[in-house]
C-alpha cells in the first residue's frame, strides 16, 4: 500500500502491527494485548491526521494511488452485470471514458465515468483520465440512449481535465464539452453526479450537469488545478498549497457555496484504505436518490436541474 508524507505516522504503526503479528506466529507467544493497543493507537491517529485536512492534503488524497476508480465501483455496484458500449460514432472510441447499461439491484441505469488506469501502461492507454472530444460525444451518445429507454443516468467525475493536446482542439473540444453541458440539463431522466477524485475545469463539468451532484469527502471540484493557478498566478508550482486554499476547491467549500449536493463521507483512512466500505456507501446513496428522483415527473427534473445551475453565481440583494 502506498502512503502521502502525512500518512507516515499510519504506516509506521501498520508496520509494527504487522511485526508484532509475525512474532507471534513464529514464536507462538500471545501478543493480542500489544496488537490490539497498537490498533487503538492507530485508530486515535487516523483521527487525528484526517479530521485536520487541509485542501492541498485533500487534492494529494484525491490523486491517492490505491484510489477505487470508475471501473472498480462500477464493477461493485452492478456485481459485473454491466455491458460497456463503445464509440461515439464519428471519430473512435475514446479509452479515457466508459460507459454502458448497467444493474444495481435490479435497476437498470446508465453508468459513464472517467477512468485513469492502475499502471503505468493502463494509464497511458487511458490517457490518465483525459477526455478527447470523442469522449464526450460518447457519453452524450449514451445519456441519449438512456433517456430513449428512459433509464437514469448516473456519472463518475474523476479527471485532471480534458486532453489539452492539438489535435483535441482541433476536433472541437470546447464545443463537445459546451454540448453537453446544453443537453445534460434537458435529459429527460433523473441525472447523478459523483465526484470520485479530481474535478478539474470543463474535462468534470462534461460530464457534471445533474440532478443531484455529490463529492466524495476528499475530493476537489475548480476550474483548475492548483498547480496550474499558481503558475500562472506566481510563475511557480511551489504557491500550490497556498492556491489550493485560496480556490476553495474542497468539498466542504463547494457545498457552502451551493455548487454542489451534498457530501458523501469517506471511512476514517479515506477511500483508498478502506475501498469496500466506500463502494457500499456511495451504492447506498445512488440507491436514495434514485428512489426520490423517479417519483418526480420527466419535466419537473429539467425545470428543477436549469433553476439551480442557472441560480450558481446570481447574487441577489
Amino acid at each position: 500500500m502506498n502512503f502521502l508524507d502525512f500518512e507516515k505516522p499510519i504506516a509506521d504503526l501498520l508496520d509494527q502491527i504487522d511485526k508484532q503479528k509475525q512474532i507471534g506466529e513464529k514464536s507462538q507467544v500471545d501478543v493480542s494485548v500489544s496488537v490490539r493497543q497498537l490498533e487503538l493507537r492507530l485508530a486515535e491517529v487516523r483521527k487525528d491526521i484526517y479530521s485536520k485536512l487541509n485542501p492541498w492534503q485533500r487534492v494529494q488524497l484525491s490523486r491517492h494511488p490505491d484510489r477505487p476508480y470508475t471501473n472498480a465501483y462500477i464493477e461493485y455496484l452492478t456485481e459485473k452485470e454491466f455491458i460497456e458500449l463503445h464509440g461515439d460514432r464519428t471519430v473512435k472510441d475514446d479509452k479515457a471514458i466508459v460507459g454502458g447499461f448497467g444493474t444495481i439491484e435490479g435497476r437498470t441505469v446508465m453508468i459513464i465515468g472517467q477512468q485513469k488506469g492502475t499502471t503505468t501502461k493502463q494509464r497511458q492507454y487511458r490517457n490518465f483520465g483525459m477526455a478527447n472530444p470523442e469522449g464526450y460525444r460518447k457519453a452524450l451518445r449514451l445519456m441519449k440512449l438512456a433517456e430513449k429507454f428512459g433509464k437514469p443516468v448516473i456519472t463518475f467525475i474523476d479527471t485532471p481535465g480534458a486532453f489539452p493536446g492539438l489535435e483535441a482542439e482541433e476536433r472541437g473540444q470546447g464545443e463537445a464539452i459546451a454540448r453537453n453541458l446544453f443537453e445534460m440539463a434537458r435529459l429527460k431522466v433523473p441525472v447523478i453526479c459523483i465526484i470520485i477524485g479530481e474535478g478539474a475545469s470543463g474535462g468534470a463539468l462534461g460530464i457534471g450537469i445533474g440532478d443531484r451532484v455529490y463529492m466524495l469527502e476528499n475530493t476537489w471540484y475548480s476550474v483548475i488545478s492548483p498547480e496550474s493557478c499558481s503558475s500562472i498566478l506566481w510563475r511557480s508550482w511551489d504557491y500550490k498549497e497556498k492556491a489550493a486554499e485560496v480556490l476553495k476547491l474542497t468539498a466542504e467549500d463547494m457545498l457552502r457555496l451551493k455548487l454542489i449536493d451534498g457530501i458523501i463521507r469517506e471511512p476514517l483512512g479515506g477511500a483508498h484504505s478502506f475501498p469496500e466500505e466506500m463502494f457500499k456507501i456511495v451504492k447506498k446513496e445512488i440507491i436514495s436518490n434514485l428512489n426520490e428522483l423517479g417519483k418526480i415527473s420527466a419535466d419537473d427534473l429539467v425545470k428543477m436541474r436549469i433553476e439551480k445551475f442557472s441560480s450558481m453565481g446570481v447574487v441577489r440583494n
